[in-house]
């Protein structure tokens, strides 16, 4: 599979979140907890939900580890990762970012939104989900357990980008059996503690 194929539904995706934004009547209602962070440049990429962004004014830049918020990508040793990684890099590597953040994770990682300009318009406005962009071409899972964390129109948009995915077979989803995340998490530590 090359990134071609990988982004054609990402830019579909960011004409639909385009119209639906611009036609949606009821704005989203702020949670006293969320902090935006603007044209933040990201500086390195861990994972498939996980990057490192530089926020702030020139001369007083404050470094933030990011960890995607509503997203559980593969870990990179499990199968998939690494197709996550670099697609996470492609969108957002070197490129400016609005962070929509609303908590931090137990590692004090901000759990955030990370909205990027779709390649195909590079200067215009960042209406591009990163997290929502993997999840549609189906290398991540909608993190159902932190649901609470989203909107509910980002619950909605995210529960019906994996089940298209899904019904697609897209990327991990073309696998008969695929492992989410959390549970090959669980398995690799449980593996580890057998050995010792």
């Amino acid at each position: 599979m090359n990134l071609k194929s990988l982004f054609r539904p990402a830019l579909v995706l960011s004409c639909l979140l385009l119209t639906t934004a611009s036609a949606s009547a009821a704005p989203r209602a702020k949670p006293l907890h969320e902090r935006i962070y603007k044209n933040c440049l990201v500086v390195g990429v861990t994972d498939g939900d996980t990057l490192k962004a530089r926020c702030g004014k020139p001369g007083a830049y404050k470094t933030m580890i990011v960890r995607l918020g509503g997203i559980d990508a593969p870990e990179r040793k499990q199968a998939y990762g690494n197709r996550a990684r670099k697609l996470l890099s492609n969108l957002t590597f070197g490129r400016q970012a609005n962070l929509v953040c609303n908590t931090r994770d137990q590692y004090k990682r901000h759990i955030c939104k990370v909205m990027v300009a779709p390649r195909s318009a590079p200067n215009g406005a960042k209406t591009l989900d990163s997290g929502l962009a993997l999840i549609t071409v189906g290398l991540g899972w909608w993190y159902k357990a932190y649901a609470h964390e989203q909107s509910p129109q980002e619950r909605g948009q995210y529960e019906f980008a994996e089940f298209e995915a899904r019904a697609k077979r897209a990327g991990l989803w073309a696998d008969a059996y695929p492992v989410a995340p959390w549970e090959w998490r669980r398995n690799e530590k449980a593996r580890r503690e057998r050995l010792h």
